[in-house]
């Protein structure tokens, strides 16, 4: 498994034009250039768990999945707007797991683990069962558990579809879920459509 990172929250429609200015303030607030990046938009069927993240450069990589450890503005102003907390997320299996959460646009939490500082089972005869359970408690797997997911799941999150938004070309307004595929569309559109 490759290291990745970026930002995690429980899916809430958006307009693609106001998602598309927000990250391109947030990476120019940043340092970085819009102009060769884009903003990746990745959404889980069925708990809705969305992963945004910048294609560009200066994430690409170990060094680009370890990018997402200091650049928040992006999370940071999104949670100012959503109803739900936004987590900047890095895994790096070789090395370390880290979340930092944000709500109404303030730091609300988060934890770093790395690995060489990870108890391990005792137990042989239970050392895979036991190994499974302890992850649960690391940092994604703590993240995996408030989202409602398994922790194996975000991490395979950026393999799933994804949508991504050119921030270097400024994107007409729509629906967050007409970027996606019609069968996830139509799961996406079915959950907006009832009574709340």
């Amino acid at each position: 498994m490759e290291a990745h990172g970026g930002y995690l929250s429980r899916y809430e429609d958006v307009d693609v034009a106001w998602l598309w200015r927000l990250g391109h303030e947030a990476l120019l607030d940043e340092g970085e250039s819009p102009e060769d990046c884009g903003l990746l938009v990745t959404v889980m069927p069925g708990p809705r768990v969305v992963r945004f993240a910048f294609d560009g450069p200066h994430t690409y990589g170990r060094a680009g999945a370890r990018w997402y450890m200091t650049h928040h503005t992006f999370p940071r102003r999104l949670s100012q707007h959503l109803a739900s907390a936004v987590h900047a997320y890095v895994f790096d299996p070789d090395d370390l797991e880290l979340v930092v959460s944000y709500g109404n646009g303030r730091h609300v939490g988060g934890e770093t683990l790395r690995y060489e500082d990870a108890e391990f089972p005792d137990d042989d005869d239970d050392e895979d069962v036991s190994f499974e359970l302890m992850k649960n408690k690391w940092p994604l797997g703590h993240l995996a558990k408030v989202l409602g997911v398994q922790r194996e799941e975000l991490i395979r999150l950026p393999r799933q579809k994804t949508a991504l938004l050119d921030l270097s070309k400024e994107v007409s307004p729509g629906p967050l879920w007409h970027l996606f595929p019609q069968a996830l569309s139509q799961t996406l559109k079915r959950h907006e459509a009832a009574p709340r």
